[in-house]
C-alpha cells in the first residue's frame, strides 16, 4: 500500500511538473498571451519547448516509483520503511529534476520575449515545497526506527 500511494504522490508530482513547465509558466510568464501565442513567438525567435524532453523528464520519477512498486510486490523490498525511504527519496529527487527539465524552456521564453528565465507561476515553488516535505519525512522515517521494543525490554 505504500508503495502505491508513493507512486500516486510521484506521480500527480510528475504531472504537475510537466503542466508548470508546458503550460502554466509559460502563460504566466507571458500575460494576456495563449498558449498559441506564446509557441508562435518562440518559433519567431527560433526557440521552441521540447514536448518530448519535458515529458521524458517528469517521467522519470514514475518509472522509478512504478519500479519500487514491482520490487515491493515481489518482495525484493520487504520492509515498509524501506519502501517509504525510496519513495520519498524520488520526490525529493523530484526538485533537481524539475529544475533540470524547465531550464531550457525558461531560458526560451527568456530569449523569445525578453523576461529573466525564472518561474512565473506559483506552482514551480509548490513543486520544491513539496521535495523540501518529504526530505524532511525522509529524514524523520530514517532517523526514528521505531523502537518500540526498547520499551518492552524495560517493562
Amino acid at each position: 500500500m505504500v508503495s502505491i500511494l508513493g507512486l500516486l504522490a510521484i506521480t500527480a508530482y510528475a504531472l504537475c511538473a510537466a503542466l508548470q513547465i508546458l503550460v502554466w509558466n509559460p502563460l504566466s510568464a507571458v500575460p494576456g498571451a495563449t498558449l498559441n501565442e506564446i509557441h508562435e513567438g518562440l518559433a519567431r525567435r527560433n526557440e521552441s519547448i521540447s514536448l518530448a524532453a519535458v515529458v521524458t523528464w517528469s517521467s522519470i520519477g514514475s518509472v522509478l516509483g512504478a519500479l519500487v512498486v514491482l520490487l515491493t510486490a515481489r518482495r525484493v523490498i520487504s520492509r515498509m520503511r524501506t519502501v517509504a525511504i525510496l519513495q520519498l527519496l524520488i520526490l525529493v529527487l523530484g526538485a533537481p529534476m524539475y529544475f533540470f527539465a524547465s531550464f531550457s524552456p525558461g531560458m526560451a521564453l527568456a530569449d523569445a520575449f525578453f523576461i529573466s528565465g525564472g518561474d512565473y507561476s506559483p506552482w514551480g515553488r509548490l513543486l520544491y515545497l513539496v521535495s523540501g516535505t518529504a526530505l524532511t519525512g525522509m529524514l524523520i522515517v530514517m532517523i526514528f526506527r521505531g523502537k518500540s521494543g526498547v520499551h518492552s525490554a524495560r517493562a
